[in-house]
């Protein structure tokens, strides 16, 4: 499963990607305007600092205005992928934009129907929003395996679903073993998919170990070893 981060804040972005498991970004209006920066700018940089799709949402509510937007929008960077509404008007202009080869996400899904309305018209991605889902009192997880059997059904829909609205490291296993091909994940909550207790006692008690060492640098004696046994 890919790993998309989802954020707009880019010291974020740039720490997430030193860990070298961020596949793409996705950003929504709400993201860009609690940073405060400029759109486009965002957008641009963002593509420099991650070599995969990064999504950037349109903002109008008629397909016509949306489809002109979206074009605007992929000629900032061959990585941007033009995020959509799940509206009628907004599946027109997927559908417009797909034939166009402009790649989407449909974004705001909560039903495995709507999932099939989009990859009928062409969406790159369609992006089910979990926790909301499970804010209502729903299992947000179950509509993701149900858009995952909906999608096997029928091989020739390419749509990638995109498990969207993460709130906690539980969400990506789930969403993994359901078999999402991608999960956005707060800044936060993929900081979070390293840690476990175990993990840093076990660390500690191995580091305690090796001051017991005579000589600690390995560097220096793989080069000398390397150095007399390569010759």
């Amino acid at each position: 499963m890919k790993f998309f981060i989802d954020t707009a804040n880019l010291d974020e972005i740039r720490r997430a990607a030193r860990w070298g498991i961020v596949d793409g970004v996705t950003t929504n209006p709400s993201l860009i305007a609690k940073e405060g920066g400029d759109f486009v700018g965002t957008i641009a940089e963002i593509c420099s600092l991650i070599d995969g799709p990064v999504s950037a949402e349109v903002v109008a509510e008629d397909a016509e205005t949306m489809v002109k937007q979206g074009k605007l929008l992929a000629r900032i960077h061959d990585n941007v992928v033009v995020k959509v509404p799940l509206t009628k008007e907004g599946i027109v202009a997927t559908a417009q934009l797909s034939a166009l080869g402009i790649k989407t996400n449909v974004t705001l899904c909560f039903q495995p129907i709507q999932a099939l309305v989009a990859a009928k018209a062409g969406a790159t991605y369609i992006s089910p929003f979990v926790g909301r889902i499970d804010d209502v009192g729903r299992d947000g997880m179950m509509m993701i395996e149900d858009m995952v059997q909906l999608y096997a059904n029928y091989p020739e829909l390419e749509t990638e679903i995109l498990a969207a609205s993460i709130r906690h490291p539980q969400h990506v296993l789930q969403a993994a073993l359901a078999g999402a091909h991608v999960a956005t994940i707060p800044f936060n909550v993929m900081n979070k998919l390293f840690a476990h207790p175990l993990t840093d006692s076990g660390n500690a008690q191995f580091t305690a170990a090796w001051e017991g060492v005579p000589n600690k640098d390995i560097v220096g004696q793989v080069s000398a070893w390397l150095d007399k046994n390569e010759r």
